[in-house]
């Protein structure tokens, strides 16, 4: 179950959403419906989603000398929460 829920996103722009609107950003495996996201983070942090966005960016090409392919595509997650809650993890784990 934690192997479907790969990092959150700590970027500039996610951090601002998770402090302006209480939204996290994380990337989860590719095969999962927004009611199989839910469950799964309400169940691993016991929380009430209000809302969930998802979005699948496009695959980016790595080039390795005189290889070339693509870097594995991932499913973006963005969840708003109810007002109040929050989801605890370690930054350091995260970068």
């Amino acid at each position: 179950m934690v192997d479907l829920v790969k990092r959150p996103v700590i970027t500039e722009k996610t951090y601002f959403a998770l402090a302006l609107e209480n939204k996290y950003t994380f990337d989860v495996d590719k095969r999962l419906t927004k009611p199989q996201i839910k469950k799964l983070f309400e169940t691993l942090f016991s929380i009430n989603i209000v809302r969930i966005n998802t979005l699948i960016p496009p695959k980016q090409s790595i080039r390795f000398a005189m290889a070339s392919g693509f870097k594995p595509s991932y499913k973006r997650v963005i969840l708003t929460l109810k007002k109040g809650q929050s989801i605890n993890f370690d930054l350091k784990d995260a970068i």
